[in-house]
């Protein structure tokens, strides 16, 4: 895969956290750090994108309806307290 550079601006102390991890030995230099917290940034973007799209398939009537009918079937099984 082909690589750009870019130029970005970073608050100070978020630099000075990333500069931390690297230094840490996690991570063998910023790019490498910057890159694969994009990556997974953008998988939980996707995921969470995904998720919203099938949620908005779902019909809130007949949702609500199956899960009142299976607490109407339980209740009568429940002991009074």
């Amino acid at each position: 895969m082909r690589s750009s550079r870019i130029a970005i601006s970073i608050d100070e102390n978020i630099l000075k956290r990333l500069d931390f991890i690297v230094r840490s030995n996690c991570f063998p230099n910023r790019s490498r750090l910057i890159r694969e917290a994009i990556i997974e940034k953008l998988a939980m973007i996707e995921k969470q994108n995904h998720f919203l799209r099938e949620c908005s398939k779902l019909d809130p009537c007949s949702e609500q309806a199956m899960a009142e009918e299976g607490f109407d079937a339980e209740l009568n099984e429940w002991p009074e307290y």
